[in-house]
Formats: structure tokens, C-alpha cells, sequence
């Protein structure tokens, strides 16, 4: 039953989710996580595609002093809780609703598959921020290194994930045009043959 619901309106949630992801990506952007680089002085852990180390993760926890902590904690982690899932629902929907219309599969499958690796990975991200701060001053190089990894990992998996989604779009689009270009070129000059009966009667 959930797989027949999900195929049949696999457009509209993606479009739902997109919105609501959209809109929460923009309050982190605009909102939390100008706060927390207000207060600091640094770029948030979020922010940083090339992940951080030790140090760079004590200037910026440091930097953010208790109060900038507890924002973190309470304001940039719960958005950020909604977002992953959000992207993920949104890119595997698209990927769904592509796949749906094509015949070749391995671009959708690799689509969603990096879509699911994102959000996993920006949920490891966020308990490794969450550790970092609630074990401040004393986290370990380990935990710092972890996140970092995770941090990394996301970016990577986000761009990747988009690039497909944009690819199999691209393909799907190229290929619709192409059918409804050929039909046209088929049908034009043709006379239906009830016409043709008519006519020569």
C-alpha cells in the first residue's frame, strides 16, 4: 500500500518537501547560522565543505561563548534536524518520479542512493557537533576529526546527489523533446485515412 502511495504521488511530496526544505534552509542561512558566525567571528561547523580540526573547531566553540553554545544546541541543531530529511525525501522523490519515465535505471538508483548517504551523513554531522559542545573545553581530537569527516562526507554526497538528479533530469527532458519532435515530424503531411476515403469517394 505505501509503495502504491508513493508512486502515485511521488510529485507533489517532492514538491512539499522541497518547500519545506527550502524554507528551513533558508532560516538556518539567514537566521541561526548568521547568529552563531556573528557571535563567534567563524564559520559554523555546517558551513565548512572541507571539514576542520582540532583547533580550528577550539576557535570556533570557543568564540562562541556558553550562550552561543546553547544557541547551537538549541536553535541551528533542530533545523538542521528537519533539513536532511527534507532534501533527502525531495531528491529521492524526484529521482522516483525520473525513474518512473525511464527506462534506464542506474542513474536513478545512484541518485537516491547518494541521497540517503547526504542525510545520514548530516545527522552523524550534527552529533558530532552536539558532542563537541555538550564535552567543551575538553573534546577530543577523535570526536573533531569524526565530525569533520562527517561534515565532509555530506558535502560531498549533497553535490553529488544534485548533479544527478540535474543529469537525469537533463536526460529525461532531452528525451521527452526528442519523442515529441520525431511524433511531430511523423504526423505532419499525414492525412488520417477515414479523410482519405472520404475524398476519393
Amino acid at each position: 500500500m505505501m509503495n502504491n502511495f508513493w508512486s502515485r504521488h511521488v510529485g507533489k511530496i517532492a514538491i512539499c518537501s522541497g518547500m519545506i526544505g527550502a524554507s528551513v534552509y533558508w532560516l538556518m542561512i539567514n537566521v541561526t547560522l548568521a547568529e552563531i558566525q556573528a557571535i563567534s567571528g567563524q564559520v559554523p561547523f555546517d558551513m565548512r565543505p572541507f571539514g576542520y580540526g582540532p583547533a580550528e573547531a577550539a576557535v570556533l566553540l570557543d568564540g562562541l561563548t556558553a550562550d552561543g553554545r546553547a544557541y547551537y544546541l538549541s536553535h541551528q541543531i533542530p533545523l538542521d534536524t528537519i533539513y536532511p530529511a527534507m532534501l533527502a525525501l525531495t531528491l529521492v522523490g524526484m529521482n522516483s518520479w525520473f525513474g518512473q519515465r525511464m527506462k534506464s535505471s542506474t542513474l536513478v538508483q545512484l541518485g537516491i542512493a547518494a541521497s540517503l548517504g547526504a542525510a545520514v551523513c548530516d545527522y552523524a554531522e550534527n552529533l558530532g557537533v552536539a558532542a563537541m559542545i555538550l564535552t567543551w573545553p575538553e573534546p577530543t581530537d577523535l570526536l573533531v576529526e569524526t565530525a569533520s569527516i562527517a561534515t565532509i562526507a555530506k558535502s560531498i554526497l549533497t553535490t553529488v546527489a544534485v548533479t544527478l538528479v540535474l543529469i537525469t533530469g537533463a536526460k529525461w527532458t532531452f528525451g521527452y523533446l526528442k519523442k515529441v519532435f520525431f511524433w511531430g515530424r511523423e504526423t505532419v503531411g499525414h492525412v488520417p485515412a477515414r479523410f482519405v476515403r472520404r475524398r476519393s469517394g
